[in-house]
């Protein structure tokens, strides 16, 4: 690490490198180094997908975490890519959202709402018949989750310059209520292979216009989108993910021109995903060093995901590789994660057929360690 980004970094509150040490985040005091990754679980039965109880219960049980991130959550109805999954676009979802945050205050806790739009990795059976919409008509090929099972993606068609800018207002509404739901602050999910990622890969983005062929234009529309949500949040608030590792094959250097961009607007974090399969893809291959890359291009808060145990988790923080680490599948199974790497006490492991179905099962009803085990 350069000895500018070393001058740069935030530090501990204490001065500790360690996953159980405090961490200032913005104006937020954490008191510890874990983060509850963003995770779709499909609870939200209710059919104007606002949340339902029992996803209060869920983050509460998980409130010890140094901060809880929301899974993705809808903008608007264009950009709905699942069953089961809660919007952040209507009152009554504001509402509903109200009632969780509330509860994860009062167990002391701390939230960010996730907000996405899935651009083409969705159906038209939940698009009231709609085509889906891309940077370009690329199909993504995925699998999408319907009242009918899964299905494959369709030939979604390419977005005028008038929509763009309309999903772009629809960002900064989405922002501004996760702010009236009483969130700490909101993130934007630009991973996996969803809308930002579809702008900037070269793969999916295949436009001419204002919008695509260099990585500044094919970044233009993300960084127009967290420009928007900075309308109502100060930049401190807003915190961005990518997964430039997993987004798939082709160009990804416009990461690069947002990350750059992100360290003058400096939000309150940099969520990244690195890649941990058996890929001999040479971005792959980076695994161990993924943040070592990345901790040289961006000087802010930095939040490790990706494969993380205990171990590793901790030596990437003592190394300042990353400032925080996120946890998915542990989080999943063991709602009080902390304590149990505080104690070193085993953990239990997730029963992945409960990931996304509804109720109870596999959702609130993994055990917290009892005081005398």
């Amino acid at each position: 690490m350069d000895s500018e980004a070393s001058a740069n970094r935030p530090v501990a509150i204490d001065g500790k490198t360690n996953m159980l040490s405090s961490y200032r985040l913005g104006s937020l005091k954490l008191p510890n180094r874990f983060v509850m990754s963003p995770m779709t679980r499909a609870r939200t039965t209710d059919p104007d997908r606002v949340p339902i109880p029992i996803e209060a219960e869920y983050y509460v049980q998980r409130a010890t975490a140094g901060l809880n991130i929301t899974g993705g959550t809808f903008i608007s109805p264009q950009a709905i890519g699942g069953i089961n999954i809660a919007g952040i676009y209507t009152e009554a979802q504001v509402d509903g959202w109200r009632k969780i945050t509330d509860a994860v205050h009062k167990a002391g806790g701390r939230i960010f709402l996730q907000i996405v739009h899935s651009a083409s990795v969705t159906h038209p059976s939940l698009l009231g018949g709609e085509t889906p919409v891309a940077p370009s008509a690329v199909n993504s090929n995925q699998k999408v989750m319907t009242k009918g099972g899964l299905v494959d993606t369709v030939l979604p068609r390419a977005l005028t310059i008038t929509e763009i800018h309309a999903i772009v207002e629809d960002f900064g509404k989405a922002a501004a209520n996760a702010r009236k739901a009483g969130f700490d602050g909101v993130e934007l999910h630009g991973g996996n292979i969803f809308l930002v990622p579809q702008f900037l890969n070269t793969v999916t983005n295949r436009r001419t216009d204002e919008y695509g062929g260099t990585p500044e234009k094919r970044a233009r529309a993300v960084i127009e989108i967290i420009t928007a949500m900075g309308k109502a949040w100060e930049n401190g608030r807003i915190g961005v993910k990518l997964s430039p590792e997993i987004s798939g094959a082709g160009g990804y250097s416009a990461t690069d021109h947002v990350i750059a961009w992100l360290n003058d607007y400096k939000p309150a974090y940099l969520h990244l995903r690195r890649g941990f399969d058996a890929s001999d893809k040479p971005i792959e291959l980076m695994r161990e060093h993924t943040f070592d890359h990345f901790r040289d291009l961006f000087k802010g808060t930095l939040i490790g995901n990706g494969g993380f145990d205990l171990v590793t988790a901790n030596q990437h923080v003592e190394r300042g590789n990353v400032d925080l680490v996120s946890f998915a599948k542990y989080y999943v199974a063991n709602p009080d994660l902390v304590a149990r790497f505080e104690h070193n006490r085993s953990l239990a492991l997730p029963d992945r057929a409960t990931y996304y179905t509804t109720g109870p099962k596999g959702y609130t009803d993994y055990p917290a360690l009892s005081e005398k085990s």
